[in-house]
Order: C-alpha cells, then sequence, then structure tokens
C-alpha cells in the first residue's frame, strides 16, 4: 500500500503568541517566513491561564495559517491563579494540555506545589483525552514518581527540549512518549531516540540553532534543527521531515 509522504515541517512548540516577545508585525512576518520554509503547521503553546487564552486568540486570529494552541500552566507558574476550564463546547480547542511538568533548576522549596499543579494538569488531560506537553528539569524522578500514580491512563504525550541522561531518555521512551529535539541539541552533546519518537520543535522566542544561536528564534529555523538531525543521524533530510512530521500529526491529531 502506498504511504504518503510528508514534505512540509511542523514547528511543534513555540511561543509565536507571547507579545512580550513579538510584536504583530513580527508575528506576521515569521509566519511567513516559516511558509517559505515548509513549515505548514505550527503550535503555540500555553504556559499559564492567560498566556494559553492569548494563544487561542492568536490562532482565530490567523486563520490563513495551520495554527495551533495548547493549554498548560508551566511549573513556574504554580502561584497563578487556576481558573476552571472546560474545552468540550470550545469551536477552537486546544489539541494538547502543556507545557507542564516539573522544573527544579532553581531549587526545591516549591517541590510539593509544582507536583500539586502537575497532577491537576494531568487530570485536565485525562478529562478531555488530550495528549500532554512535558517540561521537565532536573526533577526526573518525581516525574516518573508522578506518572506511576496514572499507570492505567494511557498518558499520551511529549517530553519536551529534553535535557537529561540517557537512563532517562530511555525511561521517558519506555512510557511511549515522544521526545520534542529543538535548536539546543544543535550545540550540545545530548542522546537522542529513534527518529520514530522525535517530534521537532523551536521553543521560539528561545535556543535558536546553529548557524543562529544567540538570537531571536522563530517556526522557520525549525528547518534548520531537521537538516542538523539528519546529518547527526545520517539520514536523508527528507527522511527526517517525514517521519517527524508523521509523529507529531499521530500525537496531537491534526
Amino acid at each position: 500500500m502506498y504511504m504518503a509522504q510528508h514534505t512540509y515541517l511542523i514547528d511543534s512548540h513555540c511561543h509565536l503568541h507571547d507579545q512580550e516577545f513579538f510584536a504583530s508585525s513580527v508575528q506576521l512576518s515569521y509566519l511567513n517566513r516559516a511558509k517559505l520554509k515548509h513549515v505548514d503547521k505550527i503550535i503555540c503553546i500555553g504556559t499559564d491561564h492567560q498566556d494559553s487564552l492569548n494563544a487561542q486568540q492568536f490562532v482565530a486570529n490567523h486563520q490563513d495559517y495551520n495554527l495551533f494552541w495548547s493549554y498548560g500552566i508551566h511549573p513556574s507558574e504554580w502561584q497563578t491563579n487556576r481558573t476552571s476550564i472546560n474545552f468540550k463546547k470550545q469551536i477552537n480547542p486546544p489539541i494538547a494540555i502543556g507545557e507542564v511538568g516539573l522544573d527544579y533548576h532553581y531549587g526545591l522549596g516549591d517541590r510539593d506545589q509544582q507536583i500539586k499543579l502537575f497532577e491537576e494538569m494531568i487530570d485536565l488531560a485525562i478529562l478531555h483525552s488530550l495528549p500532554l506537553i512535558f517540561h521537565i528539569r532536573e526533577a526526573f524522578d518525581d516525574f516518573f514518581a508522578v506518572l506511576n500514580n496514572y499507570s492505567t491512563k494511557n498518558l499520551r504525550g511529549v517530553v519536551h527540549s529534553f535535557t537529561d541522561n540517557k537512563k532517562n531518555l530511555k525511561k521517558s521512551l519506555d512510557q511511549g512518549f515522544y521526545i520534542g529535539v529543538n535548536g539546543l541539541a544543535t550545540y550540545s552533546t545530548l542522546p537522542l531516540p529513534p527518529p520514530d519518537c522525535i517530534l521537532l520543535e523551536t521553543d521560539a522566542p528561545f535556543l535558536a540553532p546553529i548557524p543562529f544561536r544567540g538570537e531571536t528564534n522563530e517556526p522557520s529555523y525549525v528547518y534548520y534543527v531537521a537538516d542538523w538531525l539528519a546529518n547527526r543521524l545520517q539520514l536523508d533530510l527528507a527522511q527526517v521531515i517525514n517521519q517527524t512530521t508523521k509523529n507529531t500529526e499521530a500525537l496531537f491529531k491534526i
């Protein structure tokens, strides 16, 4: 049976909607530049309640582009108000819950509160049958401990911007999760999963890939992540694009 080949890219994780980083004119310019690099789908990731709604509105305001959004409260935002929300009757619902998780990089003083928030976000994903976008930094032991409480729930998701060791990479893959690869990988020695477990992302405006390291990142730069990955894995660029796009569409059903 003939299997369609994907010739376009997806930026599975960016913050292009956030006007703290991107003025309206710049947003439009970056959307058009993404099209020129065959980045045909872009997912705008929420980091708190209001930011998530801003992502939703950004998507609604740019219907000429294939944009999607996620609802999430980042672990560093555990002190912000959580508002009860139901997506089931929305015309433009989120495609995922994220980015959510645990981040102990700046200390452990709020660990219990982060775990509580993380569990709330997992419950929200289960309620709406949505995949999760995980932000996990220096917290993998507690991440897996929390997941053990949901072992019968068949959670789906991606570990965004993976920055840990081979052991935790394997444990994440054993959970059935995808791994988000972005510009950070292009100037580090991070372990990589096989192509059928990778989603490409930018995390724009952060983590621009080589040759743009240190500059403002943008969705079109996901092309350079794909190109680097093809060279690193010794695969054709077309293979990397096809597989990672297929992975992203399968997880998020887009």
